[in-house]
C-alpha cells in the first residue's frame, strides 16, 4: 500500500489464528473507503475465512477479489445478509450511511464491524442502541490508529503493567495527508463524512478513553477550521478539542490534513501518556528525521529511560478478540458501551465546534 497515503493504510501483521478453518465466516460490504482491507486482514489474520463481498461498484469488488481470490462476489446485499453461515459483516461505507448498513446487518442476525467513524449524527447514534439492544448483537468500530497499531497496542501493555502509574493526561496529534485528487466526492462533504472531529477525531477520543480508563467523559472545548481548502468549503482541514474524563483525567487533540509533502508517511502520528510515575510517547508511523519505520515507543519512568522498537513484535490481538467475543458474546475486545462513548463524544465536540473564520 502506498505509505503517503491514508486512505490506503492497510497493516498486515502475523497470522495468529483463533478459530479453526471455517468456525467463523465473515463477508465485507461497501467498500467505500480503504480501510476495508486494514478490517479484513486483521480478521482473516485471526482466522476468519470470508465468503462474500458485495458492493455497488462491480470495478470495486473485482479489485477486493483479486486480493483475496477466495470470496465471491454478490450479486447483491440481501444475497450477502441472507447467508446463515457468515457471522459478521465489515463494511467501510459512506460514513452518513454506515449506520443503517450496521441496522440491516443486525437486523439479519450478523454482528457488525464498521470503519470509523461509525456515525454521523446523534440521531443514528441512538438508532444504533436501540438496535443492539433489540437484537443483541454487536456494533463495533475499527478504530485503527489504536487497535491495528503496534505501538498503541503496546502503549496498553505498559499501562495495564503499571509502568507509568496512573494516567492523568492523554496528548494527541492525528495529521493525515490530504491528497485531495484522490478522494472521492463524499469526503469533501460534511453531511457525509460528518467533519474533521467526527471523523479522524474519533481515533484520539477513543485512545483518550481507553488508556486513561474512562466510563464517561465531557467535552470542555473544541474548534474546527478550514485554512488552507478554499476550494473545498465543506471541508474541516484542522479541528481540536479538551475533554475531562469522569476520572479526573485530561485530554487535548488535534487533527488536520496539513501534512506536508516532505513527509515520508501519510501523517506524523504521535501520543503521549502522562501517568504519575511516567510518561510514554508513541511515535506511530515514522521517527521523523531518524527512521522511516514506525511503532516506536519512548517510556520514561522511575527506573529509567527506553526507546522500544515494536513493529513485528506485539501483533493486533483486538481481532482475535473480536471473533472469540462473537462466538461466546463476551466484551474482551472492546466494550459496546465503550465502541459507542467514543463516537457519542466525537459527535459532541464536531457539533459544539467553535468555527474559526
Amino acid at each position: 500500500m502506498n505509505s503517503k497515503d491514508g486512505m490506503n493504510y492497510a497493516p498486515v501483521g502475523k497470522p495468529s489464528p483463533v478459530v479453526n478453518p471455517g468456525e467463523f465466516v465473515i463477508a465485507a460490504i461497501a467498500l467505500d473507503h480503504g480501510h476495508i482491507y486494514g478490517m479484513v486482514n486483521g480478521l482473516l489474520e485471526a482466522g476468519a475465512n470470508i465468503k462474500w463481498v458485495y458492493d455497488r461498484d462491480q470495478k470495486r469488488a473485482e479489485n477486493f477479489k483479486s486480493k483475496y481470490p477466495q470470496v465471491q462476489i454478490a450479486s447483491s446485499e440481501e444475497e450477502v445478509l441472507a447467508d446463515p453461515e457468515v457471522q459478521l459483516v465489515a463494511g467501510a461505507a459512506i460514513t452518513s450511511q454506515r449506520c443503517a448498513l450496521g441496522l440491516r446487518v443486525m437486523d439479519a442476525g450478523k454482528d457488525y464491524f464498521t470503519d470509523k467513524a461509525p456515525f454521523t449524527t446523534l440521531e443514528q447514534l441512538e438508532l444504533a442502541r436501540a438496535k443492539v439492544i433489540e437484537t443483541g448483537k454487536k456494533y463495533m468500530v475499527y478504530y485503527s490508529e489504536r487497535i491495528h497499531v503496534e505501538a498503541a497496542v503496546y502503549a496498553g501493555q505498559l499501562i495495564d503493567s503499571g509502568a507509568i502509574g496512573r494516567v492523568v493526561q492523554v496528548t494527541g496529534f492525528g495529521p493525515h495527508r490530504l491528497n485531495a485528487s484522490a478522494r472521492p466526492e463524499w469526503f469533501f462533504q460534511k453531511e457525509h463524512y460528518g467533519g474533521i472531529l467526527c471523523d479522524i477525531g474519533s481515533h484520539q477520543i477513543e485512545q483518550f478513553l481507553y488508556y486513561a480508563d474512562c466510563k464517561n467523559a465531557e467535552v470542555m472545548h473544541s474548534k474546527i477550521a478550514n485554512y488552507s481548502c478554499p476550494e473545498y468549503p465543506g471541508l474541516d482541514d484542522f479541528g481540536d478539542a479538551t475533554l475531562l474524563g469522569d476520572n479526573g483525567a485530561t485530554n487535548y487533540f488535534r487533527v488536520d490534513w496539513l501534512t506536508p509533502d516532505g513527509l515520508s508517511t501519510w501523517g506524523d502520528g504521535r501520543t503521549l501518556i502522562l501517568g504519575t510515575k511516567g510518561y510514554i510517547e508513541l511515535r506511530k508511523y515514522v521517527d521523523i528525521g531518524r527512521d522511516r519505520s514506525g511503532d516506536h515507543v519512548y517510556l520514561v519512568n522511575q527506573e529509567g529511560e527506553y526507546h522500544f522498537e515494536v513493529s513485528g513484535k506485539v501483533g493486533y490481538p483486538f481481532f482475535g478478540e473480536l471473533i472469540l467475543d462473537c462466538l461466546n458474546r463476551t466484551e474482551n475486545a472492546m466494550t459496546q458501551n465503550h465502541a459507542f462513548l467514543a463516537a457519542e463524544l466525537c459527535l459532541i465536540a464536531q457539533k459544539s465546534a467553535f468555527i474559526i473564520q
